[in-house]
């Protein structure tokens, strides 16, 4: 089974993402779509899935096909579930054990009724759908769900919880999880290995590697892309070139591609101008000379379609961030003081203090589910404390940046959302040209802001940020579904932010190079001094950080 499309368009407002694309995706192959941030990859996606629609021309997708998008909420009521059930659920064959769960309970009110005939009817569908469970590897289900959940690092404790008490990081990967339990055709895929430590990109890597299942992904994830990729689309201006061969060989093809363009475009101009001068002579004569004006402009005309045609790559725009200086708070710009709070049964923060003064960059550390998350919305006022209090010192405004995007409210568009959190006296053309520098320029602004990609919510989120003016920066792994250039632009920002920053990240780079004064490890919720050797608990995702000690009060300027 595979994944065809034909004559697809794609447009959102006045933007054409895509134009008259035709393209398969076979079985068992393994296909990136790559792009720069903003050229639509994650629509195409969402369109692929018939989660978004709109497109003209046809998706063919198989029955059994597998969607994982970049905000994996659960859908429907589940949140009461377990998620060890929940998980096994997203097997066929799990569908398949409870009729015979529904059979068995038939034979045995047959058996006491003593009806013949039922009986024989129950035996005879009890053998139909045992074979079926047999033969499709039913009584491996709940070994291979524990498995797969093992390898994407959730536990044991993880999957006795209620979905609704797990984390944005544990919730992705338990739908990640029931992704690769269900044994699709086809799996489409934005971002998997957001959220996941190496040993899970591991595992997820080797799993879609040697997987029957054909692959549509969306990834910045290198690693990922080099070793389980043959074939890649690449998207950019509402055109879907298609490579075969491996992420690397990729690569080299497209800069092959774009440094022949760029020869053929140099040539071009060059004849192009010594075709004008030729035809400026022509202007002042006879109607033979106009005739041989006309010729040449012709031909101009045709060399220019020609490259227009050709489409030229276009230079990188780079983002040129920069948060504006900030009012000057006082010297302790926040205080926590005996933050607690559970989510369901689990007790995700309890007891938890520190200080943070001004100017400081303030990290916060340990593995997926461990509540960091958690404990950056309770000091940005989304949830409400059980217990405790955030305190704010004096001429403080906070800026928060939430890495499940869950702020970005949809049936507005980008220079609404702009406004409702511009600081006092910051103009309309003002914040376009924050947008601008985010690289959100031309219609997106006037965009509705569910249409926007993953890494251009991040931009918008960042540049949300800028306009709010914040001189307190509460940042929820604000390098996630940025490309590389972006990344830089963001660090730089941020290294020369005169304000406070609290930081929740697992970007190694990324922290090194901001250097945090301070650290609280969760959820022990222990402060320490941070240092080099620190660093190996910023990129551990799913293994405990801080010790197995109680959790309790950490504080420190």
């Amino acid at each position: 089974m595979s994944l065809h499309a034909s004559q697809l368009r794609i447009e959102i407002g006045a933007r054409v993402l895509l134009e008259d694309a035709s393209f398969q995706v076979k079985e068992g192959e393994k296909v990136a779509l790559v792009g720069p941030n903003g050229a639509g990859k994650t629509t195409l996606l969402r369109t692929l899935a018939g989660e978004l629609a709109g497109a003209s021309g046809t998706v063919a997708r198989p029955e059994h096909f597998g969607w994982l998008p970049q905000d994996t909420t659960p859908r429907g009521d589940v949140g009461h579930l377990l998620t060890y059930d929940h998980l096994l659920a997203a097997s066929p064959l799990a569908r398949v054990r409870d009729h015979l769960s529904v059979v068995q309970e038939e034979l045995h009110e047959a058996g006491i009724a003593e009806d013949a005939s039922a009986l024989d009817g129950a035996v005879h569908r009890y053998g139909e759908l045992e074979e079926r469970f047999r033969l499709g590897g039913g009584y491996e289900l709940e070994p291979t769900a524990e498995r797969i959940a093992g390898g994407l690092g959730l536990d044991e404790e993880a999957l006795l919880q209620e979905v609704g008490s797990l984390s944005g990081g544990q919730r992705r990967r338990l739908e990640l999880a029931r992704l690769l339990l269900a044994g699709a055709d086809v799996l489409i895929m934005d971002e998997p290995t957001n959220h996941l430590d190496a040993e899970a990109k591991s595992f997820v890597m080797n799993f879609l590697r040697t997987s029957r299942s054909a692959l549509l992904v969306v990834s910045h994830d290198i690693e990922l892309m080099s070793e389980s990729i043959d074939r890649v689309f690449a998207l950019e201006r509402g055109r879907l070139d298609i490579y075969r061969g491996t992420y690397s060989q990729f690569l080299d093809k497209r800069a092959q591609r774009e440094a022949a363009v760029e020869r053929e475009a140099t040539n071009a101009q060059r004849e192009i101008a010594r075709l004008q001068r030729t035809a400026d002579k022509f202007r002042q004569g006879n109607a033979t000379s106009a005739r041989r004006r006309r010729s040449l402009e012709q031909r101009i005309g045709r060399i220019t379609d020609q490259q227009a045609k050709g489409l030229p790559p276009v230079k990188r725009r780079v983002l040129t961030v920069r948060f504006p200086e900030p009012a000057r708070a006082g010297d302790r710009v926040l205080t926590a003081d005996g933050i607690t709070k559970r989510l369901g049964d689990n007790p995700v923060l309890l007891d938890i203090g520190f200080t943070v003064g001004r100017g400081e960059v303030f990290l916060a550390v340990g593995p997926n589910g461990a509540g960091k998350t958690t404990l950056l919305r309770c000091l940005a006022g989304v949830l409400s404390p059980d217990a405790g209090v955030a305190r704010f010192g004096s001429n403080v405004t906070v800026g928060y940046y939430s890495q499940e995007h869950e702020d970005i409210p949809a049936g507005v568009n980008v220079l609404q959302l702009m406004q409702a959190v511009a600081a006092s006296g910051v103009s309309t053309s003002e914040l376009r040209a924050i947008l601008g520098h985010f690289g959100l320029v031309g219609d997106v602004a006037t965009q509705d802001v569910s249409t926007l990609s993953g890494g251009e919510k991040t931009k918008l989120s960042l540049a949300r940020l800028v306009a709010g003016k914040a001189n307190l920066l509460l940042l929820d792994e604000p390098t996630n579904n940025l490309d590389t250039g972006s990344r830089e632009a963001v660090l730089a920002a941020l290294q020369h932010f005169s304000g406070t920053v609290v930081l929740v990240s697992h970007d190694v780079e990324f922290v090194t190079q901001l250097a945090p004064r301070h650290a609280i490890v969760m959820p022990s919720g222990r402060l320490l001094p941070f240092d080099e050797e620190m660093l190996e608990l910023v990129s551990q995702r799913e293994s405990a950080a801080g010790g197995a000690g109680a959790r309790g009060v950490a504080r420190g300027a």
